[in-house]
């Protein structure tokens, strides 16, 4: 289960992101980007960041989950669409010379501290 992996690096960004003059800080709210194609299963990642955030400043935050589609470039045609399927073929020229253009991320988009 690489969700615990990620969990971690998540901890681990999101408290040094957290500026050093706040007192007792709080994360209420952490909102990521995951591509399609991340492999990440959802509830596997926020059980995980709910167990390694005890006695964090993530203890108890919100986990709100972007899901990022797979899009992609045709590379013969130049035709750019999105995919909610396994076959990667242009669907205005049939070619299977494509480029993925969106649908790997893995990142952190916001903090939202508690007063």
């Amino acid at each position: 289960m690489h969700e615990m992996g990620i969990a971690q690096q998540m901890l681990e960004i999101a408290v040094a992101s957290i500026p050093d003059d706040i007192d007792n800080p709080r994360v209420e709210k952490i909102c990521v980007r995951i591509g399609k194609l991340a492999a990440v299963v959802e509830d596997s990642l926020r059980f995980c960041l709910e167990i390694i955030s005890e006695n964090t400043p993530l203890a108890g935050a919100v986990l709100v989950v972007e899901e990022v589609p797979v899009g992609l470039l045709c590379r013969e045609c130049g035709h750019e669409w999105t995919v909610d399927t396994p076959v990667f073929r242009c669907p205005a020229c049939t070619s299977g010379n494509v480029k993925v253009l969106s649908g790997r991320e893995l990142e952190i988009s916001t903090l939202e501290l508690a007063e």
